[in-house]
């Protein structure tokens, strides 16, 4: 599972994408269910909102909440493995412990 960053184009708000590591993100799709486009944030805006430098951005910890949405994808598995602060650290959870700790919409995101 991988973890991205966007900004939304006019507000600058961070939105959180949860998503399974071989779906690519729909960023037109995801610009409707924001309301308003987005884009892929820089590094200095991932690290500002998450606290975590790209490649290791946690789904959970982050300075405030985020809007979060996660890949549907995902609820088909028992275990899944997120970032854990670090591209070399990782921790165990299931979709449903993801859900409950990010508060995040399950969506279609390809």
């Amino acid at each position: 599972m991988k973890s991205l960053v966007f900004q939304t184009k006019h507000t600058h708000r961070p939105v959180l994408v949860v998503a399974s590591g071989s779906n690519r993100v729909n960023e037109k799709q995801l610009g409707t269910l924001v309301g308003e486009p987005i884009e892929r944030a820089d590094p200095d805006f991932v690290r500002q909102h998450t606290g975590y430098a790209v490649g290791g951005v946690a789904p959970i910890g982050h300075p405030e909440p985020l809007l979060t949405f996660i890949d549907q994808d995902l609820l088909q598995y028992e275990q899944i493995w997120a970032a854990a602060g670090t591209p070399f650290a990782v921790f165990q959870l299931t979709p449903q412990d993801l859900q409950s700790m990010t508060r995040g919409q399950v969506v279609a995101i390809s």
